[in-house]
């Protein structure tokens, strides 16, 4: 590449790590030795934005500008040539080199036989202040991956990294994170499902911290250097409850084996990804190779790959927490396969620590990821990568019932200025089938926008823990004292005056449940969210209205799996090994067979339309009682849970579908039905006929999401605080949706099966995060 002054002449591209490493290793007493160096790295060198070759290679010079090179003033293009990248926190100016040229920088670095290497000096003060304060997602399903946080407790203190993925050894499944996040051997390492801590395993002594660089990378430079490793691996005490996808991303291809052979400076540039247990998505691109991060007693510490924001957007937002999270390489749009869960994410490399550098004035901060080659640490550990294990699945999973629900009563309201309304929303609401079948979801994120059915899960959990408790309700559970052998489906059915958040309450109480958390208000909530609806409607305030009525579709989603609104929720009380059921059931078996699950909902539905409605809140709870006992009907909990028991392994997927898909089809085209028909019942109730169609069009997702993100709107509280507009209404029977499918099954009390169920159901239920 042409360029201005002694270097116009000389042509750099041939340049090797190799080179590089050598004019580093040379120099670096040097350098070491300058006030203003804090780090270097080696990359390619980084042109001025303003300068005219940062678009042409071919530009004629210009007059060297006196202002500071920084990250964010600078790019990189692929007529870069290749350099030692040196970072300073001081810019010397020529007037104070003039006085002090000992602190002069080389801009060419001068080996023995003749090579010269040059050097690109770099702005970029360590940042003082202290980082963002750490954050932790909220993970909803039971389902365990790459991209989960993992805990430990150290000295009465909770330490929290992130699993990368999954390995074995040949004997055993291993999850994969850093030796720093899981410390010493046998340490119990625990993960967070809905905020509550669940041990997955121990720690063990298979880890390796630091090695000699020239152990890892034979044959370079760098005998008094040091490379971080930093991986250590935990034991799962159950491998059937992971996958080997990472969330948010979803499978993983082959593993880039970075070595001499292969490594290049091609890698400075590419953009990678990453889902990181504290930060969630990130998106970087490599920097720079070898990072010299620290140098003590004589000698030097590097990291493999120094990864940042990429050019153009925004910060790289990696935080504490995100140690042991897998970065892979992402390929250009153009690259990517296409058909459903076609895209796989090669892993290249796993996190295991930060630096964050400012620019002048601290205007700007760059979070840097530095991370380890994968390769590196498979062949140091003898582990392979596991690919294969329960795929198949979207990239956030759990989420594939609730979606669909909504997705399909958009295309049932008969109103046509309702009908226009979430046709020209609906991508508010949901997301298609076409992106369902893709495992193209959203995932949990309070800063962004998420579409409307599924907020309550991946906004709420977070942001309004009260809500949990809205999510289900367990209808078949005998009570006990005045209850006795009744169950809250009875009561609600039989005696209309136990509609009232305080008989449920005492119900609850009655089973020896007294935290709020386990007292399940779903139908109490769908009757709050109806009226909200209404209301909205009544005051002419339509994104309110759109905004509640996809919130609205979660709860009734909820409504119509029998695992949610069931005592049995993850498998009998004192059954440890059915615990996963809930996952299996309505993560596993709904992501895997996505598919088939969107042609058998759609082949229920067309050409239905809602013809009854219903009014009021108090009906609209009812009917969504009436919906959860229609699920019992179709599909009972035990029966559930006694497929999921019939098989192990790779074949019990394939055989829960088998026995209970088409029934599950059933349940969820019902959902839809009945959310369509309490959609348009409120839609009418509210005056929204009366409303002008140039309020019908769609609403901006910034609106939607100030809306949600609000504290007052459709605000949560427990059952015993929630405020209705009529308790305990007369018996009323919501009209069934025409086309509504109904399929009778044999059901004990509470739709169970079989002898034992009643025997269990006097066992006070317990909570379970995964619900």
């Amino acid at each position: 590449m042409a360029k201005k002054g002694l270097l116009r002449s000389r042509d750099f591209s041939s340049l090797s790590i190799k080179d590089l490493l050598e004019a580093r290793e040379a120099y670096h007493v040097h350098l070491a030795h300058l006030d203003s160096v804090v780090a270097t790295a080696i990359g390619r060198y980084r042109i001025r934005r303003e300068d005219p070759d940062a678009e042409n290679p071919n530009a004629a010079p210009v007059k060297k500008s006196p202002a500071p090179r920084t990250l964010s003033n600078t790019v990189v293009r692929h007529w870069s040539w290749p350099c030692v990248l040196v970072f300073v926190d001081e810019w010397w100016t020529p007037e104070q080199l003039a006085h002090h040229p000992e602190q002069l920088v080389p801009p060419l670095l001068y080996l023995p036989d003749g090579r010269v290497v040059p050097t690109c000096v770099i702005l970029a003060e360590r940042q003082q202040q202290a980082p963002a304060p750490l954050q932790t997602l909220t993970f909803t399903s039971g389902l365990v991956g790459g991209g989960y946080p993992a805990l430990t407790d150290v000295q009465g203190r909770q330490h929290l990294g992130t699993f990368g993925c999954l390995v074995t050894d040949g004997d055993s499944v291993h999850a994969l994170t850093n030796r720093h996040v899981v410390g010493e051997p046998d340490r119990e390492v625990h993960t967070l499902v809905q905020g509550k801590r669940h041990r997955v395993g121990l720690s063990q002594a298979r880890q390796v911290g630091k090695l000699p660089f020239s152990q890892v990378y034979p044959g370079w430079p760098g005998s008094r250097t040091y490379s971080n490793l930093d991986a250590g691996l935990v034991r799962l005490d159950d491998v059937s409850g992971w996958t080997a996808q990472v969330f948010g991303m979803g499978e993983l291809g082959p593993l880039v084996d970075l070595n001499c052979d292969t490594l290049s400076l091609d890698l400075i540039g590419c953009f990678v990804r990453a889902f990181g247990g504290a930060s969630g998505t990130l998106e970087g691109e490599i920097h720079g190779l070898f990072y010299r991060y620290q140098s003590l007693g004589g000698f030097d510490y590097v990291a493999d790959l120094m990864i940042g924001p990429r050019q153009g957007g925004g910060p790289l937002p990696t935080l504490p927490g995100d140690s042991g999270t897998l970065w892979c390489f992402e390929p250009k749009q153009a690259e990517l396969p296409t058909g459903a869960r076609a895209r796989q994410w090669r892993p290249i490399a796993l996190q295991w620590g930060g630096h964050r550098l400012m620019t002048p004035g601290g205007r700007e901060t760059f979070a840097f990821a530095l991370a380890t080659s994968l390769s590196s640490i498979c062949r140091t550990l003898e582990v392979e990568l596991v690919r294969d294990w329960d795929i198949g699945l979207s990239e956030y999973w759990g989420k594939v019932g609730h979606y669909k629900v909504g997705i399909t009563a958009c295309g049932l309201v008969s109103n046509r200025r309702l009908a226009h309304l979430l046709t020209a929303n609906a991508d508010r609401i949901a997301v298609g089938d076409e992106a369902i079948a893709q495992g193209d979801l959203p995932g949990a994120d309070t800063q962004h926008f998420v579409a409307l059915a599924d907020v309550a899960d991946l906004v709420w959990r977070t942001t309004r823990k009260r809500d949990a408790a809205n999510h289900f309700a367990d209808m078949d559970q005998p009570g006990q004292g005045r209850f006795e052998g009744k169950t809250l489906l009875e009561l609600w059915r039989t005696d209309p005056s136990t509609r009232s958040p305080a008989v449920w309450i005492e119900f609850y109480e009655s089973l020896g449940i007294t935290q709020n958390s386990g007292h399940g208000a779903l139908p109490f909530r769908v009757w709050q969210l109806y009226d909200a609806m209404v209301g909205f409607l009544r005051e002419k305030k339509v994104a309110e209205f759109l905004c509640t009525a996809g919130i609205f579709a979660h709860y009734v989603g909820d409504a119509c799996q029998p695992l949610h609104v069931s005592f049995l929720h993850h498998g009998r009380p004192g059954h440890a090994e059915e615990e996963d059921v809930h996952a299996v059931y309505e993560t596993k078996m709904l992501d895997q067979r996505a598919a088939e699950l969107i042609a058998g909902v759609n082949a229920r539905v067309r050409g239905r339309h809602i013809t009854d409605t219903i009014r009021g809140g108090a009906a609209a709870a009812d009917a969504v009682v009436q919906l959860m006992q229609a699920t019992f009907d179709t599909l009972a909990p035990l029966e559930v849970i006694e497929t999921y028991n019939a098989t192990a392994g790779r074949e019990r997927i394939p055989h829960m579908w088998e026995v209970l898909g088409e029934r599950t089809c059933d349940v969820m085209a019902r959902g839809a039905l009945c959310l369509a028909t309490l959609w348009e019942s409120a839609w009418r109730e509210g005056g929204g006929t009366k409303l002008p169609a140039h309020q019908l069009g769609p609403v901006e997702t910034q609106t939607l999401l100030e809306l949600y993100s609000d504290p007052a709107f459709l605000p949560v509280s427990w059952l015993r605080d929630m405020v209705l507009d009529q308790e305990a209404p007369a018996a009323t029977k919501a009209p069934e949706p025409r086309g509504t499918v109904r399929r009778k099954q044999p059901v004990t009390r509470g739709g169970t099966r079989g002898g034992s169920a009643r025997k269990v159901a006097r066992r006070p239920s317990r909570r379970s995060p995964g619900r």
